[in-house]
């Protein structure tokens, strides 16, 4: 019994577990999000639904957003007005499979049969053959890696759990604007009649989405279909060998991580180059140029590199001096706010940092200073070396060719100085 037990396990693990970890951590051959400035996707799950999709298509339309909707055959069998309207209203119209069934429960063979009756279902009667694909749940199994032959599989990055009714508006909209960023591709369900789903869970959603549309809107987003940004799929990721993007997918989700297990909060929700937190000095004395000094025990902010953001950066960018405008005019931006913030706390002595990239900062006013040699130290230089190697395009040969510069600074900048540089009050 017990030898049969461990068979089974192993058996999922080939058939469902792995792949499903493989498209859901590392983006494997799936479509996840876009580092698209100031727009959003929206996706919707389940539908279509007589009750609730019709209040949703009104909504959309009376905001000028398009979306991409992810439905089941079966009902868009039952329901092809809504199948038409979405089509002829220039929304996207891609596939949950016939039945909202898991892909891991299923053979091959079957899972072939639900999305090519979904196909026939969608066909019929927008006479478009859908091409763009997202498994129920997200969970795949292995033969499904031969899908992306046919189909563009769609995952997301921003999940709500809008499927359940308890915490109602409140919940959904507090979740959407705490998590949303550019490019995001969010998933939301205009239906509750799946397994796991409350009936009147989509009025609470349309409920948030609407006031949620609204402050995006007012911060000049805008919402496309995924399709509508070309050179699908855009994550540089995928165009690289299995030795560079495990590391990077690896790093990145251990960056995800710290920043939870941190409680870093980024400077700008728009803008999320640079996180922060507050928290107590234990370094090293720092003596800076305006007299002030920032010692063991002071309230200070530890400032934090959005590693993924500059990964991504710089895999769209034509060079590295490219690159650095872009951060530069990205720092230039949020120094203001961070100076609103800290102004904000009277008992913040400054900002504090560790870097291997000391050149740009002094132009903001930071001071740099070596780190006192230690175990510290040299646990800190491997981290880095090792970050610039995961994130860096040309990581490896910058490690090769100038691995004696590239050692790890403290990097400071007193409150005083801020509010002299940055303030309103000061004319900036």
């Amino acid at each position: 019994m017990g030898h049969l037990f461990w068979i089974i396990i192993g058996v999922l693990c080939i058939y469902t577990i792995i792949p499903t970890i493989l498209v859901r951590l590392f983006r494997l051959g799936v479509y996840k999000e876009r580092t698209t400035e100031r727009c959003m996707f929206l996706t919707f799950d389940d539908g279509p639904d007589p009750q609730y999709t019709p209040q949703l298509l009104d909504l959309l339309k009376a905001y000028d957003c398009k979306a991409t909707f992810f439905v089941l055959g079966s009902k868009a069998e039952q329901h092809p007005e809504l199948i038409r309207r979405m089509h002829e209203e220039g929304h996207l119209i891609g596939l949950h499979n016939y039945s909202h069934r898991a892909n891991a429960l299923m053979t091959p063979r079957r899972v072939r049969k639900q999305i090519d009756d979904a196909v026939q279902a969608v066909e019929s009667i927008t006479r478009e053959k859908p091409v763009y694909y997202r498994p129920p749940w997200g969970v795949i199994n292995l033969f499904d890696f031969l899908l992306l032959k046919r189909f563009h599989m769609v995952l997301w990055s921003l999940i709500v759990g809008d499927w359940r009714s308890r915490g109602g508006k409140d919940k959904i909209k507090r979740r959407l604007l705490s998590k949303v960023r550019n490019g995001a591709v969010i998933v939301l369900h205009d239906s509750g009649q799946t397994f796991g789903a409350n009936e009147d869970a989509p009025g609470f959603m349309l409920e948030a989405l609407q006031e949620f549309v609204e402050e995006m809107k007012r911060q000049k987003y805008t919402f496309l279909r995924v399709d509508a940004v070309s050179s699908w799929p855009q994550d540089q990721t995928t165009v690289l060998g299995w030795h560079r993007r495990l590391p990077i997918a690896l790093w990145l989700k251990w960056e995800q991580l710290f920043h939870t297990v941190f409680d870093l909060t980024p400077v700008d929700p728009n803008n999320r180059l640079l996180y922060y937190r507050i928290c107590t000095y234990q370094g090293i004395r720092i003596t800076l140029p305006d007299g002030e000094e920032i010692r063991k025990g002071d309230r200070v902010v530890e400032l934090h590199f959005n590693n993924e953001m500059i990964f991504r950066l710089a895999s769209g960018t034509r060079s590295m001096m490219h690159l650095a405008v872009q951060l530069i005019r990205l720092v230039q931006e949020l120094m203001p706010k961070m100076t609103e913030q800290i102004l904000s706390n009277s008992d913040i002595k400054g900002i504090y940092g560790i870097t291997m990239i000391y050149r740009g900062p002094q132009q903001f006013g930071f001071t740099v200073r070596d780190m006192p040699r230690g175990v510290f130290y040299i646990m800190t230089k491997l981290y880095l070396r090792m970050l610039l190697w995961v994130i860096h395009p040309q990581g490896k040969k910058r490690l090769e060719l100038k691995s004696d510069l590239l050692t790890p600074k403290i990097l400071a900048i007193s409150t005083k100085e801020l509010q002299k540089r940055y303030s309103v009050s000061h004319g900036t």
